[in-house]
């Protein structure tokens, strides 16, 4: 498979899903991933803080959570996500960023797919604890594009400003140092149960996150291009 028009012909929806704790590089893989593919990348995270700056219910909803570091309730993730797989662009399939984070969510994902879920593909990207801290506490995002850098690894060309549009770069409030480990260990209570739950139906493959970019992206293709 050479880019994302050779897999056109296939008959059959590609849907991808990843876990793993904050900060293991989800977010850049899933999009990278699903652009490669020619799917819908569908954030739940994006979606929510689109909520939140829109102030819609949901938003309302979301920002005094999101704030703490806790997570948002199943059922209105499920729905929001229910809502969002059933629009036309996801017909040839997608890939989740961020969703499910909970088994309950997942249960809720299967649901959606008649039960089945044996035929997707669930990436756990894997990351040790004191490089997560460092990557989630040095994230900047811009507000106006939602364009994500990081001090070190992915700085702006100017310090503080957006690339793209000249916005102001920020820390979300769910990157300071103290919502992070909150959010670690939320993780460990709440999302990791996933991994075995999809290592049982799934068929789950763990990909090594401390690495390049490039190699940890080169392994993601190699293994939807041999579940294809």
């Amino acid at each position: 498979m050479d880019d994302a028009s050779s897999r056109g012909s296939t008959p059959d929806p590609v849907r991808v899903i990843f876990v793993g704790s904050p900060g293991a590089g989800k977010g850049t893989q899933a999009a990278r991933l699903a652009e490669y593919l020619g799917v819908p990348r569908i954030s739940t995270g994006d979606m929510l803080r689109e909520a939140i700056a829109t102030e819609t219910p949901l938003g309302r909803k979301a920002e005094p959570l999101m704030g703490r570091g806790d997570l948002v309730p199943d059922d209105l993730l499920i729905a929001l996500v229910r809502e969002r797989t059933a629009r036309e662009d996801c017909a040839r399939g997608f890939v989740l960023d961020g969703f499910p984070r909970t088994v309950r969510q997942a249960e809720g994902l299967a649901e959606m797919s008649s039960g089945e879920v044996s035929d997707w593909t669930v990436f756990s990207v894997e990351v040790p604890r004191e490089e997560l801290l460092r990557r989630l506490s040095g994230r900047r995002w811009c507000r106006r594009c939602q364009a994500t850098y990081h001090v070190t690894s992915n700085p702006p060309k100017e310090e503080g400003v957006c690339d793209v549009d000249g916005a102001p770069l920020v820390q979300r409030d769910d990157d300071s140092e103290e919502v992070v480990a909150r959010r670690l260990e939320e993780y460990e209570e709440r999302t990791a149960p996933l991994i075995g739950y999809y290592r049982e139906r799934a068929g789950l493959v763990e990909i090594d996150g401390n690495r390049p970019m490039e190699s940890v992206f080169a392994d993601l293709k190699r293994h939807v291009e041999v579940a294809a």
